[in-house]
């Protein structure tokens, strides 16, 4: 598909069980010698106050949050309709609690190994 960005919102069908919403792309276009997938991470209105959900508000999106334990891999051919797009300072927002949590949750992980294999 042409003209996916990174930072855009569009609605996606991903399937009877998880229906059309909307979700924020983590990858742009792929290049051609590339997989034709880019990773989402969804939107969500069903919150349960978690460190996982991250807030940012947009006029096109219904008040919720973008689930970051909710990534994706999807085919492109599954992107309906764009919404709107993130602006640089809201992507670096996502960006570092992205990274933040992870690199929590290896850290984590990576502690409880260490002492496992003690």
């Amino acid at each position: 598909m042409r003209g996916v960005n990174p930072g855009e919102v569009w609605m996606i069908d991903f399937g009877m069980a998880a229906k059309v919403r909307p979700a924020l792309l983590l990858t742009g276009e792929p290049a051609a010698d590339e997989l034709d997938l880019v990773t989402v991470v969804l939107h969500t209105t069903s919150l349960r106050g978690n460190r996982w959900e991250l807030n940012v508000p947009k006029p096109f999106l219904k008040p919720g949050a973008f689930h970051l334990q909710q990534v994706q891999t999807i085919s492109t051919v599954k992107l309906e309709r764009r919404l709107g797009v993130l602006t640089t300072e809201e992507m670096n927002r996502v960006r570092n609690v992205w990274d933040n949590l992870l690199n929590s949750q290896l850290s984590t992980t990576c502690d409880a190994a260490a002492v496992r294999e003690g």
